[in-house]
């Protein structure tokens, strides 16, 4: 192993052991909560279409909200600044305090200052900068820098807490309880409010048309630091303008629910300054608010920073980060963040999913690259983003930047001098080379097997992968098969079904895994078809491109995509379905073609490609009993079922567990989300124990009494992979437990 991926290796296992039981549970407890309190809503998803919609329009006319917002501060005596980078604008921050003499400030949780970096530039200014939010408190005792965007201190556990607060303040009694903890630092930290001379926070949002501030927050610290001192300078990216009160309705249904589960946090709270509200005087316990309330005795300053958002605006791929809402759902339900959080799934500031095209923004290409390939492209973030923001492109789009070693600093150019379009950079790693093009190295795979299977497990070639290309020697190796899945269909004469006598034609597209590796489910697939009265095709096309697409290798995916696209829509025009076994390939003619090909072909590929077992229980529903004893196999034979992560985001799970229970078998179906082997990402051997980590839910829940007997079932290749690996059990695909030619009691026995 090189020495980068050991370092890799050996952070990861150091952060699973030290952080990642805390990080579990809160990350889980938030992603179940968010579950819970959007299902409450009967109209999430059209909810998230304005979010949506409010965000696209505020970001294509930010110029012109720029200066509607500074007219209206000014209006009301405050200023507005537009820093250009984090420097403008920590100096700004220190002018303010400089004029208003102060020694003190008081902050609330602010994402953007952290990018900015703007306590250490008060600081060094002679300024002392107390963090208000209880776990910007905690990491402000401990020197860390966060590792979540709402729960900055969700590493630590309570245990942690109190040991850091009693060693640092060595209170008369030790602290223990979080009750405890909390009061001591809600009472050491009014202590600092009271002496404040300025107050910062960020801002959720900014309306444009009144200069009035959103702040979302679940404690009352920020309230305070507003109204306490006189002075209020609020710090917030250019992106959070939104253009009227009005836009706030959705934002404030959605961001609390997806970020923590909440239906409403506790306090939202709206500032339009400089307000015209009493300052709180201390000094005269019976009257505690000051009868000056003047607007002329407080001062407002808001600062907006640029810091390479006008520049991502420009950028047709890196845009849509801007439309982020900083919820926190992508990190919440991404599997890998909830095993290691934000401080290995994370840049310089933010973390999580949306991470990646934020650092590449504001930070550049050299910062993402360090997190990025923890993004494995599975999709199910973008169900959870309330905005909708495809996390995954954006992910991918910059991986392949990085790839070609573009600077990324402000014009974002994805090609290097010298390259073309069609050509893939010559810096790329050998590993990210190798699983690109597993095509090329399966189809000769197939052509020496079985000496090549015999060849690639041998000791010298294992060390010489794991040196060079870093798969890990822990991983069993796919094993090619001699006889293609293409070969065996046009050796068996094509379909035992006239397409004359067939209601329906149905080609099952060849993918990758299917025609190399795992053919005995595609040959499962004609058979289950064909009992069903449906006449089959298998054409011999090229691989989806869903491998070089999960390296960033958008060039070479493109040039699959534009042969694959087609082939399968020649024969869409003469009425035949697609018919896909593997999910992470029909997302791609689902979700990533849209973004490789032209629209007509992707709608028209997108709107006739199905999953197997959707495929089925289609016709199924309505059938005669004849076709339906067609594929009772079951008997009551009991399965433990799990789903792939695309074929959740596209919501197709519940067409395998019906056809599954429709063929007599008793189905356990796995809440587990995944499985931790993501395609590649399993065998990498920086991640392997990460991919393992991830997986020991699933190998709980199939080792469980409820289902250490069921035979196991997975729909997608690296479920599939990952459960022999982890079960030691036999695993199948569903559409093979419906094979007529073969019996269920055999399905169990063989390995």
């Amino acid at each position: 192993m090189s020495s980068g991926r050991a370092a890799k290796a050996a952070e990861i296992r150091r952060l699973l052991a030290e952080e990642g039981d805390s990080v579990a549970s809160n990350t889980r407890g938030f992603n179940e909560g968010r579950y819970e309190s959007v299902g409450k809503l009967d109209d999430y998803e059209e909810l998230k279409g304005e979010a949506r919609a409010i965000k696209e329009d505020a970001i294509e006319r930010l110029p012109d909200l720029i200066a509607q917002v500074r007219e209206s501060v000014e209006a009301n005596g405050g200023t507005v600044y537009l820093a250009d980078d984090a420097e403008d604008a920590n100096r700004y921050a220190a002018e303010v305090a400089e004029r208003n003499d102060a020694e003190t400030l008081v902050k609330s949780k602010s994402m953007t200052s952290e990018e900015i970096e703007v306590n250490d530039a008060l600081r060094e200014a002679g300024v002392e900068v107390w963090e208000t939010d209880l776990g910007e408190f905690v990491l402000q005792v401990a020197d860390e820098s966060p590792s979540h965007i709402v729960a900055p201190a969700i590493h630590k556990s309570r245990e942690k807490i109190a040991d850091l607060f009693n060693a640092r303040f060595d209170p008369d009694e030790p602290l223990e309880t979080a009750q405890e903890l909390t009061e001591f630092a809600r009472e050491y930290l009014g202590e600092r409010i009271e002496d404040a001379d300025v107050g910062m926070t960020g801002a959720n949002f900014v309306v444009a048309e009144s200069g009035t501030i959103a702040l979302v927050t679940s404690e009352g610290n920020a309230r305070k630091s507003i109204v306490a001192p006189d002075t209020h300078v609020a710090v917030a990216g250019v992106e959070k303008l939104i253009p009227a009160l009005s836009d706030l309705s959705p934002f404030v249904e959605l961001i609390g629910r997806s970020g923590t589960g909440q239906d409403i946090t506790s306090y939202v709270s709206l500032f339009t300054p400089p307000v015209d509200s009493p300052t709180i005087d201390f000094e005269d316990s019976e009257t505690p608010l000051s009868e000056s309330g003047d607007p002329d005795d407080r001062e407002f300053h808001l600062v907006l920073v640029d810091n390479g958002r006008m520049a991502m605006r420009d950028d047709d791929q890196l845009r849509e980060t801007l439309y982020c809402i900083r919820c926190s759902a992508c990190a919440n339900s991404c599997a890998n963040f909830q095993s290691v959080g934000g401080h290995a799934f994370g840049g310089e500031t933010y973390s999580g999913g949306i991470a990646t095209g934020w650092e590449a923004g504001v930070e550049g290409l050299d910062t993402a690259a360090e997190f990025n390939d923890l993004c494995t492209g599975c999709s199910r973030c973008v169900n959870q983003c309330p905005v909708e923001i495809d996390i995954p492109w954006i992910n991918t789009v910059v991986r392949d930047r990085i790839n070609r070693g573009a600077d990324g600093d402000t014009e974002f150019d994805w090609l290097v001098e010298g390259l073309t379009p069609d050509a893939e950079p010559g810096g790329m790693s050998p590993q990210k080379r190798f699983f690109g093009n597993f095509a090329a190295v399966a189809k000769v795979g197939s052509a020496l097997a079985p000496a090549s299977n015999w060849l690639a497990d041998a000791g010298p070639a294992r060390w010489a992968m794991e040196r060079v290309l870093g798969i890990d020697r822990r991983r069993d190796l796919p094993e090619f098969e001699r006889e293609t899945f293409v070969d065996w269909f046009e050796a068996r004469g094509g379909t035992r079904i006239s397409p004359t006598d067939a209601d329906r034609v149905a080609v099952v597209y060849p993918d990758l895994y299917t025609n190399h590796v795992q053919v005995e489910r595609g040959k499962a697939a004609v058979r289950v078809l064909e009992a069903l009265g449906v006449a089959v095709r298998v054409p011999d096309v090229a691989s989806s491109g869903r491998a070089p697409l999960s390296q960033g290798m958008i060039a070479t995916a493109t040039r699959h995509a534009e042969e694959v696209a087609p082939a399968l829509l020649d024969h869409v025009e003469s009425g035949r379905d697609v018919v896909v076994i593997e999910p992470s390939d029909l997302a791609m003619f689902e979700r990533e073609y849209e973004k490789l090909v032209d629209a007509e072909r992707h709608e028209t590929l997108a709107a006739n490609s199905y999953e197997v077992l959707e495929y089925v229980y289609g016709l199924l529903d309505g059938s005669s009993d004849e076709d339906v004893n067609a594929l009772s196999r079951g008997d009551g034979a009991e399965v433990a079922y799990h789903s792939h992560c695309q074929q959740r985001t596209m919501d197709l799970e519940p067409y395998t567990t019906a056809v599954l229970e429709a063929a007599g078998y008793d189905v356990l179906t796995s809440d587990v989300e995944c499985c931790g082997m993501a395609g590649s990402f399993g065998y990498k051997s920086e991640y392997y124990e990460l991919s393992v980590d991830v997986g020991d839910q699933l190998r709980d829940q199939f080792t469980s009494p409820a289902a250490e007997d069921r035979l196991v079932a997975a729909s997608g290749t690296s479920c599939l992979e990952q459960l022999d690996s982890l079960l030691g059990r036999p695993t199948r695909h569903p559409v093979e437990l419906l094979d007529p030619a073969r019996p269920v009691q055999s399905l169990d026995r063989e390995r």
